[in-house]
């Protein structure tokens, strides 16, 4: 079926000297959606252009938050106290085993601080005691390495560091009520300023206990740690290991959300010793 004639409507092109011409035939309905065409075009350019401004935005937040992270890791790092006695090696394998005693004893001084109970170091022998003097170099080094192997995987099962490398936004203690600035409220943790879906981590290894919806704390992961010690991590917007599972420093639990009794995006953390919180902060650094 050939189309009617005024359906066709014909666009003559003429050349500046008027010497060649050129007629094209096009459907009279496209002529007639030239500006809807033409709104189409603007709008996807301003589509286009609003999303390089907001990825531009957003890649310079990202930016302004690494140098804030830079400028917090750096003051931490230069809070550290200076150990106050190191052994000189003298090239014997004596004097290397007194250094290392000393290295313990300065990290059991820096988790004591920390409110954690300390490690044994009667037996290991040392500048202490003089026992190390008495053994063989090979069984001294044997002393040492199984305690050592002891030392890392107590660490390893020490909630330390952060569960989220950012800013705080809310610290440890009283403060006011984020819903009713008229009363004062104990928040028994720090929160941690993120996106929703960034990656939560575990700060030590250890058993999931409890995994779901617990009231104010939204999505909610407590994790069981030794010396009766507990991690919580609250608000998240989905959660990523199931009751009973183990889980190893680092790995990835949830998302950061905004569920439960919460104003915006941010992940709530707690440390609890024997069911009671304690100040999280106090775990970040060994120093403290």
């Amino acid at each position: 079926m050939k189309p009617k004639t005024s359906d066709i409507s014909t666009v003559v092109i003429i050349n500046k000297n008027q010497q060649h011409t050129k007629s094209l035939q096009i459907k009279t309905k496209h002529l007639n959606r030239l500006k809807h065409y033409a709104w189409s075009i603007a709008a996807v350019v301003l589509v286009l252009g609003g999303l390089v401004f907001y990825l531009h935005h957003k890649s310079a937040a990202q930016e302004a938050e690494n140098l804030q992270l830079q400028a917090q890791i750096a003051k931490l790092k230069g809070s550290m106290p200076v150990a106050k006695a190191e052994v000189s090696t003298q090239g014997t394998a004596q004097s290397y085993i007194q250094s290392i005693e000393v290295k313990l004893k300065t990290i059991n001084e820096y988790l004591r601080r920390r409110g954690l109970k300390g490690f044994a170091v009667k037996g290991t022998g040392g500048s202490g005691n003089n026992e190390a003097a008495k053994l063989p170099d090979t069984e001294a080094y044997s002393l040492y390495d199984d305690y050592l192997k002891h030392l890392t995987s107590t660490i390893a099962f020490t909630p330390m560091g952060y569960p989220r490398i950012s800013s705080f936004t809310s610290f440890f203690g009283y403060r006011s009520d984020p819903f009713n600035s008229e009363h004062a409220e104990f928040h028994p943790g720090i929160d941690f300023q993120g996106h929703r879906g960034d990656e939560v981590k575990c700060t030590a290894s250890g058993k999931v206990v409890f995994a779901g919806w617990a009231g104010g704390y939204g999505n909610c992961i407590r994790i069981k740690h030794i010396n009766d010690l507990e991690t919580l991590y609250g608000h998240l917007s989905k959660i990523e290991v199931k009751v009973g599972q183990q889980v190893t420093v680092g790995d990835n639990i949830g998302k950061v959300g905004s569920t439960g009794h919460s104003t915006g995006t941010h992940l709530h953390y707690e440390v609890r010793k024997n069911g009671k919180p304690i100040n999280p902060v106090n775990f970040l650094t060994l120093n403290k």
